[in-house]
């Protein structure tokens, strides 16, 4: 009989469709669990093919190039561990999200995942069929159950599999990260281990994928809900860990237990690692920003530095006969502070050419917010020109409440490829600045100290498009804004339940028709890191035509 189990757990990065680059990475881990003597390697749900791949898996012919690969693999794999890698497979019509376990270079067999998550970011109905529960297999001689990520956030999967015999429970999963799920995600992993008497190996994938981040944290917990193994946020990882065989069942030894960061660190690595895997996934090095002088460009501006290093962010300054002395010293010094180059492209002439090239057809009609978006648009064509010229990707900087209630120019500043703080609410931009200047860790690329001057930081936010500006001029305070937003729009909350939370009905009630009728920019707007359980795209989807409001 088995006395002793050694299992290696490869917490890697993955891009969609990148088939050879996701095994390139799957035949290091092999290798290395070979030369650990383990018994078997595990790699995370939808591995193979990079998650969430969302319609790509509908055309058979990725799934069909996916299963190809998946066979050539498992014949390099003869000799060595069992391996764990996740795959989509067809059967017939039907479409599954797949864990196929390698052994002896053939394919053993291949668990659908059953509980299929159609909540928030996720639409696995759509696209998954649902498998039945599949049993333990075997790994030298040891019975091994793996319910695939949903199916270990429910009781029957695990249940069925340790009734029928499993002694050790592996899952893999792509989990992506929101504010405090690593908490929920233990904390019910502890309840599956504990009620079904199992060590239970829980196995997350890491790395961005266009708005998610997937968080890894990887970990090990003994059936009596004991911590074994933690591996750490954020980071590729591979780690071995043995288990042995006692009188109580299989207990895993004591490994690794990396440190387990506040939120904001979390956060703030979040929309780093989104930027860093975004960019490189899609194809770009270099990007540039508009530096206004502003506390949202500036937090930007040092996101994009820690995340490609400063000698690969271009910063802009376009000055307009509004913008500040002060503004052009403050972005100048953010952008010195950060060590990244900063040019001035002034905007104030071409915007004279477009007001006397519209003057005949304006002419009488007293200056609005059209001449204010003029100046906001003129910048967005300089910046997506240079972007163009030089393959850079340009950032947009738009943060949630502005994003919530549409104070920002379509075709505008709303410009660009990406948004590193698209769910960070302004008074989370405040503190996540001051925690930065505070802060830095080895995976920030930007220089330490105080990279955002103080400055940019207590002054009265503006977007100085005319005298005298203030945003509280057309909007709310932001301590009030985002209280109302968190209620109106990340916890449903009904106008009435912000009125009883003492905020004035004419205000709830403008904030809620601005939420309504900025849809259309946000169904236009750039991707971001997602931070929240209620961050824009996919966790929230409302209709563009929408005349209800609520009138209680």
């Amino acid at each position: 009989m088995t006395e002793e189990f050694k299992l290696t757990m490869a917490q890697l990065n993955a891009c969609v469709g990148d088939f050879e680059g996701n095994l390139n990475k799957a035949r290091h881990a092999f290798s290395l669990a070979r030369k650990e003597g383990a018994d078997m390697l595990v790699l995370p749900e939808m591995f193979l093919t990079g998650y969430q791949t969302q319609d790509l898996v509908q055309k058979k012919a990725f799934v069909e190039d996916a299963q190809r690969e998946l066979s050539k693999f498992a014949e390099e794999c003869s000799d060595g561990p069992t391996v764990g890698i996740g795959v989509p497979m067809r059967d017939g019509d039907k479409v599954y999200n797949a864990y196929a376990i390698l052994q002896n270079g053939k394919i053993l067999t291949q668990i659908c995942k059953h509980h299929l998550p159609n909540y928030k970011v996720f639409d696995e109905k759509r696209v998954f069929s649902s498998g039945e529960i599949h049993g333990p297999y075997v790994v030298n001689g040891v019975r091994i159950g793996s319910p695939i990520c949903e199916d270990a956030w429910f009781s029957d999967v695990c249940e069925t599999l340790e009734e029928t015999g499993a002694e050790i429970l592996i899952s893999p999963n792509g989990s992506p990260y929101y504010r405090g799920k690593f908490d929920k995600r233990i904390s019910l992993m502890v309840s599956r281990a504990v009620e079904n008497k199992l060590p239970m190996a829980y196995l997350n994938l890491v790395g961005g994928q266009d708005d998610q981040v997937f968080d890894g944290g990887s970990f090990v917990i003994n059936s009596d809900g004991a911590l074994a193994l933690q591996m750490p946020l954020f980071e590729e990882k591979i780690e071995t860990i043995t288990f042995k065989r006692t009188s109580v069942g299989w207990v895993a030894e004591e490994g690794i237990k990396s440190s387990y960061p506040d939120h904001w660190e979390q956060d703030y690595h979040v929309m780093v690692l989104a930027l860093r895997d975004y960019m490189e996934k899609t194809g770009f090095k270099k990007a540039l920003l508009g530096m206004s002088g502003g506390i949202d460009s500036a937090l930007v501006a040092a996101i994009a530095c820690d995340a490609l290093g400063s000698d690969n962010v271009r910063l802009i300054m376009l000055p307009s006969e509004y913008t500040s002395k002060n503004s052009l010293e403050d972005a100048t010094n953010c952008a010195n502070s950060l060590e990244a180059k900063i040019q001035t492209i002034p905007i104030s002439e071409s915007f004279n050419v477009v007001l006397s090239t519209l003057e005949p057809i304006f002419d009488g009609l007293e200056p609005d917010t059209t001449e204010e978006n003029i100046q906001s648009r003129l910048r967005g064509l300089l910046l997506m020109s240079l972007s163009n010229k030089f393959n850079e990707m340009l950032l947009t900087t738009g943060n949630k409440s502005e994003v919530s209630v549409g104070y920002s120019t379509i075709y505008g500043d709303m410009a660009g490829g990406y948004n590193p703080i698209k769910d960070l609410y302004k008074t989370r931009v405040f503190e996540t600045c001051r925690w930065r200047n505070k802060n830095h860790f080895s995976w920030m690329k930007g220089p330490k100290g105080n990279v955002i001057p103080d400055e940019i930081i207590n002054k009265p936010p503006t977007a100085e498009l005319r005298n005298n500006q203030k945003d509280s001029d057309s909007l709310p305070d932001y301590e009030i804004l985002d209280g109302i937003l968190e209620m109106l729009m990340d916890n449903d909350a009904s106008v009435a339940d912000c009125v009883a939370a003492g905020y004035d009905r004419n205000v709830v009630k403008h904030v809620e028709n601005l939420l309504y009728i900025s849809e259309y920019k946000r169904f236009q707007s750039a991707p971001g890191a997602r931070l929240s359980l209620k961050a824009f795209w996919l966790d929230r989807r409302y209709p563009i035509a929408n005349r209800w409001r609520d009138n209680k």
